[in-house]
């Protein structure tokens, strides 16, 4: 099996050229788009992952007129559930057969197969189709419910158990298959500092970058802490300053560094930390956010740093075994691939995975429905109204390009 990659000419708007099947990793107009599939595998975790995906590349033979470029090359698309032991769902890594990609004014296609011919780009496929009258309804705990599991977990916070990430559900029902590609243009469009992901029937945008290794340098943005924008320029500005100084944020913020930095650690020989989180402005909400990064030794790929560092205490909580306990018996729901590791790893073991945030489940077995989700960090003064009404913040993104709200 060959791979081939070669320079092309600018091939406009990525989003417009994911196919309703196809894969995309989108930030900033760039990124990438995977287009039919080469390979697929079911891994169980992510040290499977990369136990199959090395096993995949050993005997391709690559050609790469891009070789300096970070994305070029054969790729796997992988998404990752965010509990094995406590989920219906199944992790996925595909190689798609077609990658189109652009980074930095650099532009590129990759064909992986017997193909024996250069690649030639495939044409724009039809506009998508808008989202239809649609039904809502909670998966699992109802709004009531869902609150008192969360005073439940206040009063279950102790040493050592300092932070649980309580997550809920929505099912938005249609009256006609939900086209992925809307999804992915939308959220591209109206969130472009994030990272917009699609892989089988997972969409979403991303804030929240778990790992990017490139050439040995490895990025986690860290978010945690959280407030609704209000739309008002002067108070947001409060509300950003009013954030910075919540104890409550700030110490759920503390949690979720030190998970990251702890788990970092074993696989690098230089760290930094930074000493205070900055305000991420996004369109819907503001974040608390810390980028840390770390020089790491030369056999931790992107995907065994994604599987050191899930689930890290933003999506889980401290300590790790414990909050996930507490998530299995009190959310009284099945994530799947929700706040799990998705992303991208090339044949070097550079790549990307993000967060599985601010998305949907389009429902394989009835394309008309789809689960959206959010979650929030749960610690000693949080307040259960005010954590359903961060969720509700969280599920602005998917609503508004469904069509609701």
């Amino acid at each position: 099996m060959e791979a081939l990659t070669i320079a092309i000419d600018d091939p406009g708007e990525l989003a417009a050229r994911v196919p309703a099947d196809g894969l995309a990793w989108l930030r900033n107009g760039d990124g990438l788009v995977g287009i039919g599939i080469a390979a697929r595998y079911r891994p169980l975790d992510a040290a499977d992952a990369e136990r199959w995906w090395n096993g995949f590349t050993q005997d391709l033979r690559c050609r790469n007129e891009l070789p300096e470029v970070f994305g070029t090359g054969p790729l796997a698309f992988a998404s990752l559930v965010f509990d094995p032991d406590n989920t219906a769902s199944a992790s996925v890594l595909t190689v798609p057969e077609l990658i189109i990609g652009r980074r930095h004014g650099n532009c590129w296609l990759t064909s992986v197969g017997d193909r024996g011919n250069r690649p030639a780009l495939p044409a724009v496929g039809p506009a998508p189709t808008p989202p239809a009258t649609a039904a809502v309804s909670p998966v699992g705990l109802d709004a009531g419910q869902w609150r008192r599991a969360v005073a439940e977990t206040v009063s279950r916070l102790n040493d050592p158990l300092t932070k649980v990430v309580l997550a809920r559900a929505l099912r938005i029902q249609t009256s006609a298959p939900i086209d992925p590609r809307w999804l992915v243009r939308k959220l591209a469009e109206n969130y472009p500092t994030c990272w917009t992901y699609c892989h089988d029937g997972l969409v979403g945008a991303t804030p929240e970058l778990l790992v990017r290794r490139e050439r040995g340098l490895v990025t986690s943005r860290v978010l945690a802490g959280t407030i609704r924008r209000n739309g008002g320029e002067e108070l947001d500005l409060k509300l950003a300053h009013s954030l910075a100084r919540s104890s409550k944020n700030l110490v759920e913020h503390e949690l979720a560094v030190e998970s990251v930095a702890d788990a970092l650690a074993k696989h690098s020989w230089s760290m930094n930390v930074p000493e205070r989180p900055f305000v991420l402005e996004l369109p819907n909400v503001l974040h608390l956010a810390s980028d840390v990064t770390a020089s790491v030794h030369d056999d931790a790929s992107a995907l065994r740093v994604a599987g050191a560092l899930h689930p890290s205490a933003a999506v889980c909580g401290t300590p790790t075994g414990l909050a996930r306990a507490t998530i299995a018996e009190l959310e009284h729901l099945d994530r799947g691939r929700y706040s799990g590791p998705v992303g991208w790893i090339d044949s070097a073991g550079d790549g990307e995975f993000g967060i599985g945030l601010r998305c949907g489940q389009i429902d394989a077995a009835d394309p008309s429905s789809i689960r959206i989700y959010a979650g929030c960090g749960i610690v000693a003064e949080s307040d259960p109204a005010e954590e359903y009404a961060e969720t509700e913040a969280k599920l602005i993104p998917m609503l508004q390009t469904l069509g609701i709200g």
